[in-house]
This record gives structure tokens, C-alpha cells and sequence, in this order.
């Protein structure tokens, strides 16, 4: 936790470091691979999405379940998209029934978005450890995450809309996948590079 915490402040500190991370990626969404899908009609390529990520202001219906019981329920999210990427939503802590919430006591750092630290989930019964992230002290340009919190949809039932979502694969990645997405998406095997 220490070294992480190390790695975070050199990164963060040294505008070079930050910089070079930024710049690694080959995809930004102007151009597709070859291997990327045509979207159906209806549908929107996470090709097209750019990098540095854009954060969009998404007025559906969220809801995060945990079993019967209802963690969030928002018209205020935050989608974060971001290229090969379903979008991540960043839910109002507001709309967020805190009671369920403890720090899961680690964290993690993106280029884009800055030091992360995780929830676990726990009531009486049941905990659901490092379900959650949230980004209290964003990097500029991501500075609307600050008050708020996003799921990993694996071990939850998430809904937009109605719509059950997918969630993104890998151990990492919180994307939501939805009907309107048209992929491939990072986290499928062979997608490190993306």
C-alpha cells in the first residue's frame, strides 16, 4: 500500500511521468482497428469514444441492486468514455445509500482521472469487498467525479433504463456494457494494448 501510495505522488508530481503515461495509448477514437465492429443501427462504436476520456452527463435511470436490496437509484450520473471502453457511471454520492459503504483501505491511480480509492460493500450479513471506487481528489478535467462513486457491475444487478447491463471483462475494468454499444471492448482477451 505504501509503494502505491509512493508510485501515486511521483506520478502526480512529476508532469513527465503523467505525460508519458497519457501517451501510450495508440487508440483515441480517431480511427478504428480493423478488428473493430460496425455498429448496428441504433448503436454507438466505443471506437469513436476519444482519449483523454469525456465525461457526459447521463440522465437515465441507474439502479445498483445487491440481491433485493437497492444501493443507488440516479438521474444524475456521470458516464466516463473512454476509447475500446463501455462507459464507466459515476453515481452522485447523493443518490448513493451510504449505510452500505466502507473503505476497502487501498487504492489505485489513473492517468486520466487521478488516485482512486475502493468501497467494499457490507451489511450484517454479507460483504462484497472493492466493489466500489471513487475518485475524492480528481486530476483537472475530471474534477465532476469528485462527489462521486462508481460499482462494478460482476457481483451486483445494475440497470439503465431498464436495461440490464454487462459488465466489462477483466478483473479491473467497471464499464457497463448495454444493447446501444457496439465493441470490441477492453478487457476481452488479447485487448491489453488497446
Amino acid at each position: 500500500m505504501n509503494f502505491l501510495l509512493a508510485a501515486m505522488k511521483k506520478i502526480m508530481n512529476d508532469p513527465d511521468s503523467l505525460q508519458l503515461a497519457r501517451e501510450q495509448w495508440r487508440w483515441r477514437g480517431k480511427d478504428h482497428p480493423f478488428f473493430a465492429e460496425v455498429p448496428k443501427e441504433g448503436q454507438v462504436s466505443v471506437w469513436d469514444f476519444p482519449r483523454p476520456p469525456e465525461l457526459i452527463r447521463d440522465e437515465r435511470e441507474i439502479l445498483v441492486k445487491w440481491g433485493n436490496t437497492l444501493v443507488a437509484q440516479t438521474r444524475g450520473a456521470w458516464a466516463v468514455r473512454e476509447t475500446a471502453h463501455p462507459p464507466t457511471f459515476y453515481l452522485p454520492l447523493a443518490d448513493v445509500d451510504k449505510t452500505f459503504l466502507r473503505s476497502a483501505g487501498s487504492g489505485s491511480f489513473c492517468e486520466w482521472k487521478g488516485p482512486a480509492l475502493y468501497w467494499d460493500l457490507f451489511d450484517s450479513e454479507r460483504c462484497l469487498p472493492r466493489v466500489a471506487w471513487s475518485y475524492p481528489q480528481p486530476l483537472t478535467g475530471a474534477e465532476p467525479l469528485a462527489d462521486c462513486i462508481a460499482f462494478y457491475a460482476h457481483h451486483l444487478d445494475c440497470m439503465i433504463d431498464g436495461a440490464k447491463v454487462v459488465p466489462q471483462s477483466g478483473g479491473f475494468y467497471g464499464g457497463w456494457i448495454t444493447p446501444d454499444l457496439s465493441g470490441p471492448f477492453k478487457g476481452e482477451p488479447g485487448s491489453s494494448g488497446w
